[in-house]
């Protein structure tokens, strides 16, 4: 049963599944505008760089086919023991995603400190899909992007399990040059680097955490909302979970572009209301194009973005009201 409670988390569900391969993707993730830019296969094996971030080494046409009935349940998604993914020798520059110790490090960080923080400065609400805590291994958490909330509500908000390892991506260029910014993100987010210079340094990079058993957060939106409608997404994260053969979990957040607008740089005052509602893990289907796909995942999030709103936020004013922002005609 859904709870009203702030800081509650409410389970649901209603099963998931099916996967089909493809070599695009454009995932876009955690900032403003942050695009892996591997539209095609990895390039050539390259190693880690100086500054830590990984390299790709994936051979070209290295896509795994995997695939689930779409009547599967999500314990069947494809994972590390579902569909051949997992670590591979060539991906040893990955260990560092999928280490215990920094794990457990991070989930104090994650749920016990940075978790105080932001429910001392917003009553937060976290409803999960049943589906959600039965997947195994890797999967792309796809969400809209209201606010610089959004990550660490993501992250702290996926049952414990499916949390463990997952990774966000970030701007290369903002987050990976300083060696402040780039420890903050890598303990905090378990971030990997994303290039939004067309240099494409880091391109493939999403495709291999996938397969190495990594889940990661996208946001297909390609930046914060600027006036609290969801925008169109991006193909790239349907391309790139079907390509992979891993399940898709829809997420919405309510509240945090009201909460934290851009332009702000700390929460509104009185712990105003957000929450994130996993729904139940998506796949393509066999004959379901990425573009079909990426409109069902959108479809998906706005249908939990809409059925939550009220209860979490209170009803939208009417448009010409005073309370959407506009003033009222005088009669």
């Amino acid at each position: 049963m859904a709870s009203d409670t702030p800081g509650r988390r409410d389970d649901r569900g209603d099963g998931s599944a099916s996967a089909r391969d493809s070599d695009l993707h454009d995932s876009t993730l955690h900032g403003d505008a942050l695009h892996d830019d591997d539209t095609r296969n990895a390039g050539p094996a390259r190693r880690t760089g100086r500054d830590g971030t990984p390299r790709d080494t994936t051979p070209r046409n290295g896509t795994s086919r995997t695939g689930t009935s779409r009547a599967t349940g999500a314990q069947g998604a494809a994972s590390p023991r579902h569909g051949g993914l997992g670590p591979d020798a060539a991906d040893a520059d990955l260990a560092i995603y999928r280490s215990r110790w920094r794990a457990a490090v991070r989930m104090v960080l994650q749920r016990v400190l940075f978790r105080a923080l932001v429910r001392s400065q917003v009553s937060q609400t976290v409803i999960v899909a049943d589906g959600v805590k039965r997947l195994t291994g890797a999967f792309v958490v796809v969400a809209n992007h209201t606010s610089h909330l959004d990550a660490p509500l993501l992250a702290e908000g996926l049952p414990r399990r499916q949390a463990r390892f997952v990774s966000t991506g970030v701007a290369y260029d903002y987050f990976f040059k300083d060696w402040y910014k780039r420890w903050f993100v890598r303990w905090m987010f378990n971030a990997f680097p994303i290039d939004r210079d067309g240099s494409r340094r880091n391109a493939g990079v999403s495709r291999r955490l996938l397969r190495y058993g990594v889940p990661i957060v996208v946001f297909p939106e390609g930046t914060r909302q600027m006036t609290g409608r969801i925008a169109d997404f991006k193909p790239g994260a349907a391309a790139l979970a079907t390509g992979v053969g891993v399940p898709v979990v829809p997420a919405a957040l309510i509240g945090g572009y009201e909460a934290m607008p851009k332009g702000r740089s700390w929460p509104k005052p009185g712990r105003p209301p957000v929450a994130v509602v996993f729904g139940e893990p998506l796949t393509a289907d066999p004959d379901e194009s990425v573009t079909e796909f990426t409109a069902r995942i959108r479809d998906r999030v706005r249908d939990l973005y809409t059925t939550h709103h009220d209860r979490i936020l209170g009803p939208a004013p009417e448009p010409g009201t005073a309370g959407d922002g506009t003033k009222a005609r005088k009669r």
